[in-house]
């Protein structure tokens, strides 16, 4: 079936699906012993979505903030005249609060001129010999994190004779700001490794003696332990920070006009994210497959909310778009494999998705029929829109290619259940790397946030960045291990990475996890590399991929992110999505 006789008309495909879901059978008429997940049906009804409404969506509001961004641009001006570290204060307060985007050039100049001053001493920067861990930390973690050479040596003199970090006693200030910059090393950066450590340690310890530190700082030594910044997705932890600068930060003269920025910034944001989503909401609402896939989870809320992780800033709307269409796929025909079809069906699906041919599909009960077909379909307008919008040539095919790898990875899963098999963790790993999905959300990024300079672009990238690509990957496959593995061994699903490894090595559950979550820590170390090499035309992209990880954090540090709803993202859709700041 070529894609070029398929029609752009989206409502036209929505009316024959609509047919099809008329004439087809119900979903277990076939096989009235089909697996279930029992996943709850959707909290976030059309309804809901339908009424999301802001009133910073206003013309008046632009005004407004280009005012506010001139104001905080002339404190840069002002920081000038003044001491080092007030100008990394406020570089990391702009990121810290997701204003990074209104303030590249500022940025960029500001610590090009640090970097000229500190920096020229090699590793001996001027900010380190004055013993400040606070100052030192924030200087390497800034730098670092916008691809400036800067060497782990720069804490040699904060350091004793035994490779300790000295004078850190009632430093909890500067300790956090240590074991955020030590989430940044590179593989075998042996002064930040041990530095945190030592830091994890002794800052656990710290938070349990609360009388002795303050409530505020507190907060943020359990927020660090948790999970550092560099694994946390920058926008949705940017209503956290707000609060605590409301809270910290109310004697500096400077932040008021900061704050205000990043008040109106969220909620003009917020507007914009609305907005996206009650478009997808109505594409997803008038396709009505939630109907006929009964078996799978509906969550599209919670699929935005995935491409608003990758993307947030409004000139990504197209993206967010096709993401979130994107990941809505992912979850149903994951569920279609994991739990509904039969081995020989999801075989003929396979070949329908590698082969791109409905004609594949014609021994499938109707509700896979009807799957394939809108997945053709969308998959075919979401080329057809990135070729208009981007200048790109034949992007179908490498769209068609890793959706084709994504099913032979799933089916590689169904046939491992079905046959009672549990791999070899190598051979999980390899296989679970391209079922996590990284590998097919990152080409259609690729294709969505890039312009053609020939197709052989992705090629050159993929193959470049191949270390990249695994350990994103990686990281994905097994975060979602991790939140999801004790559901999944209830329903009596194929094994995880911790059931492989555990059966492998003959270990506990708990030394499993110990030791998936230092692969999880030996991958950031990699990802580090690349991202803090990459040249800076690529930078964007980079984060996106990037971004990819750290979603994963996201939606399985407490569990399953996708299926459980009240106990997942709930509340921080609530925060992101529904909730203005005052």
């Amino acid at each position: 079936m070529d894609c070029s006789m398929h029609s752009q008309n989206p409502q036209a495909d929505e009316q024959q699906i609509l047919q099809w879901q008329t004439k087809s059978e119900p979903s277990y008429s076939v096989h009235d012993q089909r697996r279930s997940a029992n996943y709850k049906p959707d909290i976030w009804k059309y309804d809901i979505v339908e009424s999301l409404n802001s009133k910073f969506d206003g013309e008046c509001y632009q005004i407004q903030i280009q005012k506010l961004i001139e104001d905080v641009k002339d404190l840069f001006s002002e920081c000038k005249e003044s001491c080092l570290l007030d100008k990394l204060k406020l570089i990391d307060s702009i990121q810290k609060l997701g204003l990074n985007n209104h303030f590249e050039k500022e940025i960029k100049e500001a610590l090009d001129t640090i970097a000229s001053v500190e920096l020229e001493n090699n590793s001996n920067p001027c900010i380190s010999s004055e013993g400040d861990l606070y100052a030192t930390a924030l200087l390497f973690k800034i730098l670092r994190q916008h691809g400036y050479k800067v060497s782990q040596d720069i804490f040699g003199s904060l350091m004793d004779e035994m490779g300790t970090l000295k004078n850190t006693f009632g430093d909890v200030k500067g300790m956090l700001e240590m074991l955020e910059a030590s989430n940044l090393a590179l593989e075998g950066e042996n002064i930040l490794e041990e530095a945190k450590a030592f830091l994890m340690v002794t800052l656990r310890d710290t938070n349990t003696r609360c009388d002795d530190i303050d409530n505020c700082i507190s907060k943020h030594v359990t927020y660090a332990l948790e999970l550092p910044s560099q694994r946390r997705v920058q926008w949705f932890n940017v209503k956290w920070h707000i609060k605590s600068y409301e809270k910290d930060h109310t004697d500096q003269a400077n932040m008021t006009t900061l704050l205000e920025l990043a008040k109106l910034n969220f909620n003009m944001v917020q507007a914009t994210l609305q907005t996206d989503l009650r478009e997808v909401s109505m594409w997803w609402n008038n396709l009505g497959l939630n109907k006929n896939l009964d078996f799978a989870r509906d969550r599209l809320v919670e699929c935005f909310m995935c491409a608003v992780g990758l993307a947030f800033e409004p000139e990504y709307k197209s993206f967010r778009k096709w993401i979130t269409k994107v990941v809505n796929f992912i979850l149903i025909i994951d569920d279609a494999y994991d739990v509904y079809g039969s081995l020989e069906e999801l075989k003929h699906f396979t070949n329908a998705v590698e082969r791109w041919d409905i004609r594949e599909t014609e021994q499938l009960p109707e509700c896979m029929k009807i799957c394939f077909q809108v997945l053709y379909n969308t998959t075919c307008e979401i080329a057809y829109e990135i070729e208009e919008e981007n200048g790109w040539n034949q992007v179908l095919p490498h769209l068609r290619k890793v959706w084709g790898d994504f099913c032979k990875a799933l089916l590689v899963e169904a046939e491992w259940y079905n046959k009672a098999y549990t791999p070899s963790f190598e051979e999980y790993l390899s296989n679970g790397c391209i079922s996590s999905s990284a590998s097919l959300i990152l080409t259609h990024a690729f294709f969505s946030t890039t312009h053609d300079k020939g197709t052989k672009n992705i090629a050159d990238f993929m193959h470049k960045n191949e270390d990249l690509v695994y350990n994103i990957s990686l990281i994905l496959r097994l975060s979602n291990d991790l939140g999801t593995s004790a559901a999944e061994q209830e329903r009596g699903d194929a094994a995880s990475s911790i059931l492989c490894y555990m059966r492998e090595v003959n270990a506990s559950e708990e030394k499993a996890r110990k030791n998936i979550k230092g692969m999880i820590d030996n991958a950031w170390k990699k990802i580090n590399e690349k991202c803090f090499t990459q040249m800076p035309e690529l930078s964007s992209f980079i984060n996106i991929m990037t971004n990819i990880a750290r979603v994963g954090h996201s939606l399985y540090q407490d569990g399953d992110g996708f299926g459980d709803q009240e106990h997942g993202t709930r509340g921080q859709i609530q925060s992101l999505l529904v909730e203005p700041l005052s």
